[in-house]
């Protein structure tokens, strides 16, 4: 999935928005990153370029989107199941952005 050009891969982005989709493919594992497009239609990107379907279960627009999504990933290290999915549930993931983003502010919608 290198070639995603509206992947987020640079921690600095002070913009964007963080997300957990589930996968077609998958009943027990959902990915989790940061985005600056609209996550929705970031999830029909990723859906065009892989087997199965992606679906986007939440998102949050916040200021550093990137440093969310790594310290989300230093909670659920031990869930990992490879690069950026883990091996829990999507509202586990939900509450613990939540909580994450009272730390770091989102952006009123």
């Amino acid at each position: 999935m290198k070639n995603i050009a509206q992947s987020v891969q640079n921690s600095e982005v002070s913009l964007g928005n963080v997300y957990v989709m589930t996968h077609s493919f998958f009943s027990d594992v959902i990915r989790i990153g940061c985005t600056t497009e609209d996550p929705e239609n970031y999830a029909k990107t990723l859906s065009k370029k892989t087997p199965g379907d992606y679906t986007l279960v939440f998102s949050l627009q916040c200021k550093n989107p990137c440093k969310v999504k790594s310290q989300i990933k230093t909670y659920l290290n031990a869930q990992e199941y490879v690069n950026e999915f883990y091996q829990v549930t999507a509202e586990v993931a939900e509450r613990l952005l939540k909580r994450e983003t009272l730390r770091i502010p989102i952006l009123n919608s």
